[in-house]
């Protein structure tokens, strides 16, 4: 969750950790601070809880010295409050040392204690001023900052990314990482450090991922990386595909309402280059017929809204390839003992490749034996290089923390391995289903352009609303669910998503006169059974004084008798319904809360990328 920011160069240091870090607030956070070594080899260090403002602020009114050494961090809360005294950088060794930490060190108990009884003070709550310390105790021993560093990260236990710097050593930044996220920035005689390249893609594009138990050293002209024992590896390189324009909100009211205009955009480039001859053909999965020809079991494992294309997933890869696909909750799966095997496909999905229960799910089942494949948005993250394959989307930055467009990339890179699994297995008989998907983008445009206005002002109308629920079948249960979850995340009302069937085994109860309900309909031309179910499901909350808004294709008059809105999609195969569906639920989420003052990218409580279990 936090953001963590490192530099080493010729520039003024703070500048670029304040604006890393203003470009890293969508990762949720409750305080910042940075600390500078100045020219003077002086370290200074200033941090506040709140927003990156009042950091902002104080450094405008009492700014630290020049210095072209620093690093920088957002904080959210676990051990100790929101309080200027727990944000980082904590300090050690009279103040010469700054540390910053992402995640949680499980013994920090243990080692307080050790520390108190040398005699050590602290001032906060943290576990990190703990590892603060423990650095402080080492670098006094030796003198030698790398040294010290490798020590401490081998006695903490838990997940963390620790950036540290000393004012005997200006020029110099070390980190590690273990089950959190840390990426290195190559500049031109300046080098940076991130807990994701958004921290510095405003200066380079070309960037290093650094592995599990892995330790990094930057100065201005080199990078070393080692792992924990100090032996020498190689960091993957890669280039960041975006630039620091497409993390801009470019003129928009909220990074949300830009990141849901681009959906069209973001499902066009996840299909680019797929697509062959009529056929899709994943490249990055080229090599792997036998496995997928061989397995015969599926497991799609996420958390949150990621879990909810995994719903949609599972019809897909089961209609057209024709495997038995079960869906589980991340931080579920590995607790219950599941039954796994080398016959076993897991599919983990992650926005950022970093979520930590979706991390540890995918490491269970390398454990087990299964095979594993990753669906992610995030180059250089960590759920793709413990995968044995990864299937990216290319949604390009996702700022605001609820997720839009990388959902609907996300369902498209399922339906693209559905019929890529299916051609591999020759049990795809949906001719159709590959010219569908190049539909897509323009379908989801169209929704965009006539249905936006008519959401937003059904939305500002219901801006009082207490409580909405969403019912849908078949593809259209995990849209009812994400649709209740958009609704939840930002504008903080209740809001329940159920399968349509299951009115009559409780929810109904919940219905009364006013009650909004949206239900997502399924189009006729595919089954007229489940359309005309979901039909007489309107007509029984109807007959009980719901109101009810209805998604619906274009040309399906048999909704209009029963509902008081109808929200139109185009006409698209069943498998495609889910994306152009969710696009209108959306909007309605974010009209909802602007209409209430709140503030859709940054909702309470909420942070972008999930870190720790």
């Amino acid at each position: 969750m936090c953001g963590i920011v490192g530099y080493v160069g010729p520039r003024p240091s703070q500048d670029i950790l304040l604006a890393g870090l203003a470009r890293l607030e969508y990762r949720g956070y409750d305080s910042a601070g940075v600390a500078v070594i100045d020219g003077n080899g002086d370290l200074g260090m200033r941090k506040k809880a709140g927003k990156l403002s009042m950091l902002r602020d104080s450094l405008a009114d009492s700014p630290l010295g020049d210095g072209t050494t620093g690093i920088g961090h957002t904080r959210w809360a676990t051990h100790g409050g929101p309080t200027d005294v727990n944000a980082h950088p904590h300090l050690a060794d009279d103040e010469k040392l700054a540390v910053i930490h992402n995640g949680i060190i499980e013994n920090f108990s243990a080692l307080r204690e050790e520390l108190l009884a040398e005699g050590v003070t602290f001032r906060s709550e943290t576990d990190t001023e703990v590892a603060a310390a423990f650095l402080g105790r080492e670098y006094a021993k030796s003198g030698n900052l790398q040294d010290a560093f490798q020590n401490v990260v081998n006695r903490l236990e838990g997940a963390f990314t620790l950036l540290a710097m000393h004012e005997d050593h200006p020029g110099l930044v070390v980190g590690a990482r273990r089950n959190s996220p840390l990426v290195i920035g190559l500049g031109e005689g300046e080098n940076f450090l991130g807990s994701d390249v958004a921290a510095f893609v405003e200066h380079t594009r070309k960037a290093l991922a650094i592995g599990q138990d892995q330790i990094v050293s930057i100065t201005p002209t080199e990078v070393s990386v080692t792992d924990f024992e100090g032996n020498p590896v190689e960091a993957e390189p890669f280039d960041v595909s975006w630039d620091a324009a497409a993390a801009d909100k470019g003129g928009w009211s909220s990074f949300m309402a830009k990141e849901v205009a681009e959906q069209p955009e973001a499902v066009a480039n996840t299909i680019l280059g797929r697509v062959h001859d009529g056929q899709v053909v994943i490249p990055e999965l080229d090599g792997l017929d036998e496995l997928f020809i061989g397995i015969n079991r599926v497991i799609i494992t996420a958390c949150g809204t990621a879990s909810y294309a995994a719903l949609v997933g599972k019809y897909a890869i089961e209609q057209w390839a024709r495997l038995a696909t079960d869906v589980e909750l991340a931080h579920e799966f590995r607790y219950r003992d599941p039954v796994i095997g080398d016959d076993t496909l897991v599919i983990s999905i992650s926005q950022s490749g970093e979520t930590m229960d979706t991390l540890m799910a995918v490491k269970y089942a390398r454990e087990r034996g299964a095979r594993t494949l990753s669906i992610c948005n995030t180059q250089g993250a960590t759920i793709p290089r413990e995968s044995d394959a990864v299937v990216y989307t290319h949604a390009g930055p996702e700022v605001a923390v609820a997720s839009t467009k990388a959902f609907s990339a996300q369902i498209t890179a399922l339906l693209l391995l559905g019929l890529h699994m299916g051609r591999v297995r020759q049990t795809l008989t949906d001719t159709e289903a590959v010219s569908e998907l190049a539909d897509l983008p323009a379908k989801i445009a169209s929704v965009l352009e006539k249905e936006n206005e008519h959401v937003s002002q059904l939305a500002r109308w219901m801006a009082d609303t207490r409580s909405v629920l969403f019912l849908g079948r078949h593809v259209g249960f995990p849209i009812a669910l994400e649709g209740a979850l958009k609704l939840k995340e930002i504008s903080y009302i209740h809001a329940e998503g159920f399968a349509a069937g299951e009115l009559k085994h409780g929810p109904i109860a919940l219905i009364e006169p006013g009650q909004p309900v949206f239900v997502i309909v399924p189009s006729p031309r595919h089954s007229a059974l489940i359309h005309s179910k979901v039909v007489s499901n309107i007509q029984e909350i109807r007959a009980r004084g719901a109101r009810v808004i209805v998604i619906a294709e274009e040309g399906d008059a048999a909704v209009l008798p029963f509902a008081d809105e109808v929200i139109h999609i185009p006409l698209a195969g069943p498998m495609f319904e889910p994306v152009l569906a969710v696009v209108p639920l959306q909007i309605f989420a974010m009209a909802l809360a602007t209409a209430k003052g709140l503030d859709v990218d940054q909702p309470r409580n909420l942070a972008k990328s999930v870190t720790v279990e």
